[in-house]
């Protein structure tokens, strides 16, 4: 879920961001996610989070914190086919990343290219291969996702 999700079924909110504005405040989320971790004692908190340009146009990137530090994904520019499924692409990535042994910065990195590509596909299951996962991860620092 996001900061509106938190607020509403959880009682937690994000200082300064207003969803309905695409407006992020980091420090609102890491506030949120401190507290989810105090109370349910979560190994890892993540969240997408997303910049609205405009309803086709978003940057696109994920927080995670396991206790100790927070890690800020870096933002890609989404152009927006579907965005039915992307946070679940980004969960299930993220969780690959730890099963297959990556460290929590990089599954993260892997969940956020695997969801931010996910924007690119229409329907609510992820078609983007390994490897074009991978590539994205790769890819040059603008972070523009093209498919």
């Amino acid at each position: 879920g996001n900061e509106e999700d938190a607020e509403t079924t959880l009682g937690f909110k994000a200082e300064g961001t207003d969803v309905t504005k695409g407006e992020l405040n980091i420090d609102g989320y890491k506030s949120v996610f401190k507290q989810m971790k105090d109370k349910f004692g979560f190994k890892y908190v993540a969240s997408t989070l997303r910049e609205s340009h405009s309803a086709s146009d978003n940057g696109w990137s994920a927080l995670v914190y396991d206790g100790k530090e927070f890690y800020h994904t870096r933002q890609y520019e989404v152009r927006i086919v579907d965005r039915v499924g992307s946070g679940d692409s980004f969960a299930s990535g993220f969780i690959y990343g730890l099963v297959t042994g990556m460290a929590m910065k990089d599954a993260a990195e892997f969940g956020v290219a695997a969801s931010a590509l996910k924007h690119t596909i229409p329907g609510d299951f992820n078609h983007a291969t390994l490897n074009e996962v991978k590539d994205l991860m790769k890819g040059d620092a603008s972070g523009r996702v093209q498919r």
